[in-house]
């Protein structure tokens, strides 16, 4: 230890072992090779600053192969900078291929930086999504189906990339599907992986369409297990449907001039009263619906239970309170119409609530 000290104290303090300092400068390709270094270790992160740091580096030992080769002279210094730079030159070789590997189609780049880089999805992410579809893009023709009321299997999920789709339901039209919106986000939401089901609607390219299609159970297999891409289908799915639903209150908005609650459960009833409207019969008939709805909204019941004679009322300003209306009943019930009005109210009153009587008893 004494030794060791010692030596160290004499490197401190004494200056260096060397006798004589050198007075001519090295060359200038040994100070160009320190410019290289000093350029190249202020890359960056990310890709391209990897290309930039082995982009400066490779050159900069060069240099110091050519200052040891013939300023040196020394053997170890030209094998030690070559082995440098080949290490620089295939890390660069390795770069440019992983560039080629990970590059995508255009359409599937389109679709990365439109739908999944807003979300900040991880690229490496979205090429596990395109991995599962093939890398596929397929085509409709005008006027081509893509699924059939009531003959198509749901077996896929499919994504609209360019173009129109109507979809329509026993000839009627409901909505259209636009550019990165899903074809089957309903379908696929309400059947379970476990069971198979066909088309409620008619899918029909409007003009020259592409898309992409998750097979169900690949894609059911890569939701399994990946969470955050099960995630992420979940909160894209669920904003697709909502936007289809959406388009459909729209629609009654502008036929019936009302616009309804998407979540209020009469709306079912509305959406297959205006699915059947075949014509003026049917827009007849929901006048009626809607005329005893209101009729029997605006009736008041005069006497629902047998009761005992009353006597008259004497001559007071203290008048009994005014009988409430009757609840409403939904308009769906049709079969309402074609009672007798007197066994109408009886029954709805029996079953909805108490007989009606006076708050205030008036005084004798």
């Amino acid at each position: 230890m004494s030794v060791n000290s010692s030596t160290l104290g004499q490197l401190l303090w004494r200056g260096p072992v060397c006798s004589s300092w050198k007075q001519s400068m090295e060359g200038s390709v040994y100070h160009l090779a320190n410019c290289f270094l000093l350029m190249g270790f202020m890359a960056g992160s990310g890709v391209y600053g990897c290309f930039y740091l082995f982009g400066i580096l490779g050159p900069g030992y060069l240099c110091y192969v050519l200052w040891g080769w013939f300023d040196a002279c020394g053997l170890d210094i030209v094998l030690w900078n070559v082995l440098l730079t080949a290490a620089c030159l295939l890390q660069l070789a390795h770069l440019v291929y992983r560039l080629r590997v990970n590059t995508l189609p255009e359409e599937f780049n389109l679709l990365y930086k439109t739908l999944c880089l807003p979300l900040q999805v991880p690229l490496q992410v979205y090429k596990e999504i395109v991995h599962c579809c093939q890398e596929q893009v397929l085509t409709l023709a005008t006027e081509q189906t893509y699924a059939v009321e009531g003959e198509t299997p749901i077996n896929r999920l499919s994504l609209l990339l360019s173009g129109r789709v109507r979809v329509s339901q026993d000839g009627q039209f409901l909505h259209y599907i636009f550019p990165y919106q899903f074809m089957d986000s309903p379908e696929w939401e309400s059947l379970p992986p476990s069971e198979e089901g066909t088309f409620q609607v008619t899918l029909t390219a409007e003009t020259e369409c592409s898309y992409i299609s998750w097979p169900r159970k690949n894609l059911h297999l890569l939701l399994s297990r990946e969470r955050y891409i099960s995630r992420l289908f979940s909160a894209l799915l669920g904003y697709d449907i909502s936007e289809k639903l959406y388009t459909l209150n729209d629609k009654l908005f502008a036929k019936f001039g009302l616009r309804f609650d998407i979540r209020l459960p009469s709306l079912y009833h509305v959406l297959g009263s205006s699915a059947s409207d075949g014509g003026p019969e049917s827009e007849k008939d929901d006048e009626e619906v809607f005329e005893a709805a209101v009729s029997s909204a605006q009736a008041r019941p005069i006497c629902i239970l047998p009761m005992p004679p009353c006597s008259p009322t004497p001559a007071t300003t203290n008048f009994p309170a005014p009988l409430p209306r009757a609840r409403m009943s939904r308009p769906d019930s049709g079969t309402l119409a074609s009672r007798t009005p007197l066994q109408n109210s009886s029954r709805v009153m029996s079953r909805a609530q108490a007989p009606l009587a006076p708050t205030h008893t008036p005084e004798l």
